[in-house]
């Protein structure tokens, strides 16, 4: 193994069980891994192109191609004589799927859930109030619709925690607002890979947390952008804060 200051970069036995269709994503996955978990520090060099061609077994050119997917990533800085330096998280792209997989993973203290929550506050709020101004009438229609699968749902948490996700995606689509749409939907996509985010809700928790849909609906109908917005707001905090570990 070549060493990286106080840190190894280790191929992880399932990673390489799988080998992924291109050979340069098994280097990324694992390096991300081991930046993101901190196994790998800051400021450290990786191993020059000859070591990690040996290690994960894949060509120099292959190798090449994963650096500058991890400079993409911004987790490494290549720099000329030196090599490629990891970056400390704030300059990490979080927006990146492999990167946020990867740190919700490693976060043990929920710390990117609870930021991730935030997030969803700050845009998904915003958009119900924009959908309960500019929703159409077929717009209405389908969010009424998908609330009404809900109400079905609710004696089979494991079925309406998946029409949960269609009820929040269809108001975002009725905000017309397709970037904030886009980052609510990839930052959830990868929070709800994990178990302490998604929980294991009751039957009286999906009661509670659809009557709170209920309120979201309702604002919408009425056209009450303000009401909306605020029911959305109150709806995703106290929904996590169910569901948060303790």
């Amino acid at each position: 193994m070549a060493e990286l200051g106080q840190a190894t970069v280790r191929l992880a036995p399932a990673a390489a069980a799988a080998r992924p269709a291109r050979l340069a994503d098994l280097v990324v996955e694992s390096i991300v891994d081991g930046v993101v978990s901190g196994s790998i520090s800051p400021n450290a060099v990786l191993p020059p192109e000859s070591a990690l061609s040996e290690q994960f077994q894949v060509s120099r050119i292959t190798v090449r191609e994963a650096v500058k997917l991890l400079e993409a990533k911004g987790l490494v800085e290549v720099r000329r004589g030196v090599g490629a330096v990891v970056n400390d998280d704030s300059r990490w792209n979080l927006l990146d799927s492999a990167v946020l997989g990867a740190a919700v993973k490693h976060d043990a203290n929920l710390t990117i859930l609870d930021e991730l929550v935030d997030v969803r506050i700050a845009l998904e709020s915003n958009l119900a109030g924009v959908a309960a101004e500019r929703a159409t009438d077929e717009d209405r229609a389908a969010i009424e619709a998908v609330f009404h699968r809900l109400e079905a749902d609710t004696t089979r948490p494991e079925v309406f925690i998946q029409t949960d996700v269609e009820f929040h995606d269809r108001i975002m689509a009725a905000s017309g607002n397709r970037l904030a749409r886009s980052i609510v939907s990839s930052v959830h996509s990868q929070a709800r890979t994990s178990m302490r985010y998604q929980g294991h809700p009751s039957i009286e928790d999906v009661g509670i947390t659809n009557s709170e849909h209920r309120v979201v609906l309702e604002r919408i109908l009425d056209r009450d952008a303000a009401g909306a917005t605020q029911a959305m707001t109150d709806h995703i905090r106290s929904a996590w804060e169910r569901r948060r570990p303790a």
